[in-house]
């Protein structure tokens, strides 16, 4: 762990501070069980894909390792056309708030979700996720095709259903007063997944105004992350700034980005975004987080993960998997990991050792942690 921004090499969490961590999650236990979060609002049926490069039989193919590959495949065919071929290797829950939503549940937090995933009926993928948590669907999911390399993934998006999250449905099919009372008492809220849903801008002004104003009691915490906003113009990406600083009055917010939607918000503030070190996104999550102005700002990339808190800016590098089982929801596991730590009372650098331990859990085994799990993990840290 590495706090500020003097010269240093990015190396493992030390025993000691892992030893740390591992004794305060299983002390805080029973704690995170009478713990309420309330997140939304999308919903995706994720199928995750590998692309085939070569074909041996019916039944054993080489994938196709790298996004680079698969864009050179695609360069070549330009005025020839190609075949690219999709091997299915599961077809699972998926949304930036059901992933985030599923692993807060399996910490053993009480989770209220609130999205799309099936009208009026939900989709047969979220029964289990219906078991863990209280959930609420207001509209159809979104059918994203996963597509999944060694270096990351390629998201290819079926959305037409996205459009009927907004605020008039959220209060004509869950109600206005229980979207209230869920918003007004949880310890945790999480708004997830702005560029998609295109009328959360809207939700959220309409928050602020209607529902805001008139919350009293204790400061409690809102996460939200955007997703990608690469496709949304700089007018929509600076007014949701505006709107994340103004919950802010009434919250303490985290914001998360990865990397790619760190260098994209940099963009839209006007920041520079030239330094692709790891000071140099700690410096631009600390330029970010003085214009942005909220409790916390989080840039995670792969391999490791930053934040600009209250008490300081730190890096924590991750148990990196060279080889994942899976990637897909990696970002929403660390967003989760990095709430529980908040929601015990985590200092910054804390809360990043055990987003980067849900994480990297995750990825290894393609479910979410326990606890219990996160623990050993820390406690046996594994090397590659």
């Amino acid at each position: 762990m590495v706090k500020s921004l003097s010269p240093f090499v990015l190396s493992p969490p030390t025993a000691e501070a892992r030893e740390r961590c591992a004794a305060q999650l299983i002390a805080g236990a029973d704690r995170v069980r009478q713990m309420t979060a309330f997140v939304g609002l999308d919903g995706f049926v994720d199928e995750i894909l590998h692309v085939v490069d070569k074909r041996q039989s019916a039944d054993k193919y080489v994938r196709l390792p790298t996004i680079a590959k698969l864009a050179e495949r695609l360069a070549a065919a330009a005025g020839r056309s190609t075949n690219v071929e999709c091997v299915s290797q599961l077809t699972k829950l998926g949304g930036n708030g059901p992933i985030m939503a599923n692993a807060l549940a399996s910490f053993g937090v009480k989770v209220t979700y609130l999205g799309i995933l099936g009208y009026p009926n939900l989709h047969p993928v979220f029964a289990e996720f219906a078991k863990r948590a209280e959930v609420h669907s207001i509209a159809e999911p979104g059918y994203p095709d996963a597509l999944e390399f060694e270096d990351g993934k390629i998201m290819l998006g079926k959305h037409q259903s996205l459009k009927q999250m907004t605020w008039d449905n959220i209060k004509s099919r869950f109600g206005q007063d229980k979207f209230a009372a869920c918003f007004r008492s949880s310890n945790l809220v999480g708004f997830v997944n702005w560029t998609m849903l295109t009328a959360m801008s809207d939700i959220w002004s309409a928050v602020l105004q209607e529902i805001c104003p008139s919350m009293k009691g204790a400061r409690r915490r809102l996460f939200i992350d955007l997703a990608d906003p690469e496709k949304r113009t700089k007018e929509d990406v600076l007014r949701a700034l505006e709107l994340i600083r103004a919950f802010q009055k009434y919250f303490d917010v985290t914001f998360g980005l990865n990397e790619k939607e760190g260098q994209e918000i940099g963009k839209a503030l006007g920041l520079n975004i030239g330094d692709h070190s790891a000071e140099g996104l700690l410096k631009l999550c600390q330029d970010i987080h003085l214009l942005v102005q909220v409790h916390t700002l989080i840039i995670h990339p792969t391999a490791y993960a930053l934040a600009s808190g209250p008490d300081g800016g730190f890096i924590v590098a991750g148990p990196f998997a060279p080889q994942p089982k899976i990637t897909t929801g990696a970002g929403d596991h660390f967003n989760s990991g990095f709430c529980l730590g908040q929601l015990l009372g985590f200092s910054t650098d804390q809360c990043l050792l055990t987003g980067v331990t849900t994480s990297g859990f995750y990825v290894r085994r393609g479910q979410s942690p326990r606890i219990p799990d996160l623990a050993a993990m820390l406690r046996d840290w594994p090397r590659g």
